[in-house]
């Protein structure tokens, strides 16, 4: 049997994707050698301990660190191949992409490359940011040649892999689901399969370059993005015209062509709230129905703040003898998708910041999901569902388990953003 050229692995970044992606190497008795900048993380992984919360991931990683194939550390060290899977914001005032992190794990592995190295880019990338980071390797150590010059006979091999999980499912989504890769040459896709092959049972689909699997990823999020819009759109068109949006969209349904998707209070997270920007900076004249869609999908926190802001105002117009201060309110959720801690972009987080810092009264949250709020959220207290009871205004953000199981016991004011309290 022949000997795998990859006997070590680094994964560089070990956040929501790059911790997965280590254990499941690592699982599959492959050293695995991650790098982060958090010192803290790295302690915690080095426990055999998670930072994060997703199912099944905590058994992979105290499994795999007590028997020796996973290590972190904060300073890169020499692998056979390396992946990396760090942020890649985009610029709050344009929109435009930041590969600053990219860059600087570049300029991290840069000095320990050596021959016959293959190195992923995971990150969901705008167009050409696998080609950047080819650019900056070749910058740094021009004792090497990169494929954008010497091809097939490179002496590093630069690939591109986009993740494409569901936060949730993420340990059994990494393995079934397919994947798409694309290599600056030839060579370079077929060892970036042959990589992934070690535990991917889904398909290893090869891209004819990496351009064309940045754009395929930002296409599968830009996609969901365009259809989430048209839902979050007809739920401000309903709630104007005094129609269920939840049962509009039910009786749609039924029509065997048609699929709504559910409205919600925004869209959050990296990916879809993310990506489809990376596209319309790409192609700013042309991308205009997804800029729309983000448009749309990005005003709709507005929106619920304004139904707040208008309930507080019906509940002190029934009760004169109440002032603004007397008036509490419980949010439900804050994390960017049901069942996950995780905060990142999140539309429910910024409704409840806005809250906090416009309403005089106290503020409830109720999130399942973590232990502690953020700084941002400060001046708000943290409770369960009990706790939350006697609140004056009720509003759910994310349809965590615990809400959808059990509505609050009140006759208070409800403003469901998903749903699952007022279908009808």
């Amino acid at each position: 049997m022949q000997k795998s050229p990859f006997q070590t692995i680094s994964i560089i970044g070990l956040g929501y994707i790059g911790l997965p992606t280590a254990a499941m190497f690592a699982s599959r008795k492959i050293k695995v050698i991650g790098v982060d900048v958090n010192a803290a993380t790295v302690d915690t992984i080095n426990r055999g301990e998670i930072h994060i919360v997703e199912p099944d991931l905590d058994m992979v990683v105290q499994a795999s660190v007590a028997r020796g194939y996973l290590r972190a550390t904060t300073t890169p060290e020499p692998a056979d191949a390396f992946l990396i899977a760090v942020p890649t914001p985009f610029k709050s005032k344009n929109h435009d992409p930041d590969l600053r992190y990219i860059e600087a794990a570049c300029k991290a592995i840069a000095p320990i490359l050596q021959r016959g190295n293959l190195v992923v880019l995971e990150s969901t990338s705008p167009v050409g940011a696998t080609e950047a980071m080819a650019g900056w390797l070749a910058k740094a150590r021009p004792d090497l040649s990169f494929p954008q010059k010497a091809g097939e006979l490179s002496d590093i091999r630069i690939a591109h892999c986009p993740e494409r999980v569901l936060p949730g499912k993420v340990m059994r989504e990494l393995i079934t689901n397919d994947r798409v890769i694309g290599g600056m040459t030839k060579r370079c896709s077929a060892l970036a399969a042959e990589l992934y092959s070690t535990f991917v049972t889904g398909e290893c689909i090869l891209a004819s370059g990496t351009r064309v699997a940045e754009m395929a990823k930002l296409t599968e999020n830009s996609f969901r993005d365009v259809n989430i819009a048209f839902a979050n759109e007809l739920s401000v068109i309903c709630d104007k015209l005094g129609i269920n949006v939840w049962e509009l969209i039910r009786l749609a349904n039924r029509h065997p062509r048609v699929n709504v998707l559910q409205p919600g209070a925004g869209v959050g997270g990296h990916c879809i709230a993310c990506d489809p920007w990376f596209i319309v900076s790409s192609a700013p004249e042309e991308a205009r129905l997804i800029r729309t869609a983000r448009e749309v999908n990005d005003a709709k926190p507005h929106w619920v703040l304004a139904k707040a802001h208008a309930a507080i105002a019906d509940i002190l117009a029934t009760n004169p003898k109440k002032k603004a201060r007397d008036v509490t309110v419980a949010c439900y959720g804050v994390a960017f998708k049901p069942d996950i801690d995780d905060l990142r972009d999140s539309p429910a987080l910024e409704i409840t910041q806005s809250l906090m810092k416009a309403h005089n009264g106290k503020l409830l949250v109720v999130e399942p999901n973590i232990d502690a709020l953020p700084p941002s959220l400060k001046n708000a207290s943290l409770t369960d569902m009990l706790g939350a009871a006697e609140a004056d205004l009720h509003i759910l953000l994310v349809d965590h388990k615990q809400f959808r199981m059990l509505r609050p016991n009140t006759s208070a004011t409800v403003i469901d953003t998903r749903g699952i309290w007022s279908a009808g």
